[in-house]
């Protein structure tokens, strides 16, 4: 039996919201994203697992500063210690995107010691763990960088180009486990976007459209074991009843799109019959709330939303607040007060008004073939306001018509 961890979106570097922590002068959200990943490591350590699969995106940008990349080396040389190896793809947020630079992840297929293996380009490796040695098919975030495209292919528009990428990419995976032993577990690792993936949060504007898409009948090919992938947010099984095809998901939230969502990191077991079992280990990450208030005509519009928040547990959590207005109703909330009660939160993102937008109603019963008169009685007949009034003003303002008339012929 040859078990593993498989986890992917670390996105050291996600400071969106937060503050500096007092006792390490470190963004408290970093050091969210680095205890969440230590537990993943713990987790493997104490179970002794064969190998650490990581899926792709260790940072938020391919150019992190010097102490997030200290944080994620301190947290792998952990594994290191441990003698269990690690197999890191690339990212499409690890990728500079600019040919001949090197990749954020680059530095661990650097160092000069064993147990470290980088897929930064399309590849195959045989791991040699201590249950036993099992196939690895990496394949990194796909550009036109680490993709071989024909030769015309720069002639072509961006959408054609991704296409082409998806063609090529399916090609390569089809052809790397045609080489791979039928008898010998193995496993796809991918950081990769499948067309019957779930987006989270601002995913959906991020990478719909852009990224290459594979289909999962291109993915659950024999030999595979499992396929690990990394890229989408959201933990899920994309091949139910057959080979997996999963998501382990982003370790924390990454905005509030994804409040909702558990957040944690695969174990997976592939028996020497390669019958495939995992588990989803849901992590304790630091919760996001956001408080939605309706509020009414009759009550005090601070009060209304001060009573939403005590039936709210806040501490040490992020929180977002937003309250709708009554309609015509002006914003009376005491955004001081909101504030002083939502002070034992961790961080407090904002407090936000919502109003509906008046509608603008079409004047499609006036038409330019009416004359003055009966448009001018149209208008003030579709008035609730001056339907009573509609003859006195058609008549006052026929006069100023004849008035200004008289005036233009003098």
């Amino acid at each position: 039996m040859i078990r593993f961890v498989h986890t992917a979106d670390i996105h050291f570097g996600m400071e969106n919201y937060g503050k500096i922590d007092q006792k390490t002068g470190i963004h408290s959200r970093l050091l969210d994203f680095e205890k969440s990943l230590n537990t993943c490591i713990d987790y493997a350590i104490e179970h002794d697992v064969d190998f650490f699969m990581f899926s792709g995106d260790a940072y938020k940008t391919a150019t992190p500063s010097p102490t997030q990349q200290k944080l994620l080396m301190r947290c792998f040389l952990r594994l290191y210690q441990a003698h269990i190896p690690i197999v890191i793809v690339v990212g499409n947020h690890d990728n500079p995107l600019s040919f001949g630079k090197a990749n954020s992840l680059d530095i661990f297929a650097s160092l000069p010691i064993d147990g470290m293996h980088v897929f930064a380009k399309p590849d195959a490796l045989v791991l040699q763990t201590k249950s036993g040695p099992i196939q690895i098919v990496g394949i990194p975030w796909p550009n036109r960088h680490n993709i071989a495209l024909k030769d015309d292919y720069f002639a072509r528009n961006a959408c054609d180009i991704t296409e082409q990428i998806s063609e090529a990419l399916a090609s390569i995976i089809s052809s790397l486990a045609a080489k791979l032993d039928q008898t010998m577990p193995a496993i796809l690792a991918g950081h990769l976007t499948v067309s019957n993936g779930l987006f989270s949060g601002s995913e959906r504007k991020a990478i719909y459209g852009q990224d290459p898409i594979l289909m999962p009948s291109q993915l659950a090919i024999a030999p595979f074991d499992y396929v690990a992938l990394g890229h989408l947010h959201r933990f899920q099984n994309l091949n139910e009843g057959g080979i997996p095809i999963v998501y382990s998901g982003s370790i924390d939230r990454i905005d509030f799109g994804e409040r909702k969502e558990e957040k944690g990191f695969c174990v997976v077991s592939i028996s020497d019959d390669k019958q495939t079992s995992f588990e989803f280990i849901q992590l304790n990450t630091r919760p996001f709330i956001q408080i939605d208030v309706i509020l009414n005509e009759t009550e005090d519009q601070t009060l209304q939303i001060l009573a939403e928040i005590k039936k709210r547990h806040l501490k040490d959590t992020i929180v977002k607040i937003t309250y709708k207005l009554p309609k015509s109703a002006h914003d009376l909330v005491d955004v001081k007060k909101i504030q002083m009660a939502c002070s034992h939160c961790m961080h407090l993102v904002a407090i936000v008004p919502i109003r509906d937008m008046p509608v603008r109603t079409h004047r499609n019963f006036l038409s330019t073939e009416m004359d003055l008169q009966t448009l001018l009685k149209v208008y003030f007949e579709s008035k609730e306001t001056l339907k009573g009034k509609s003859a006195s003003l058609i008549e006052k303002t026929l006069q100023l018509q004849n008035d200004m008339g008289e005036q233009g012929n003098e």
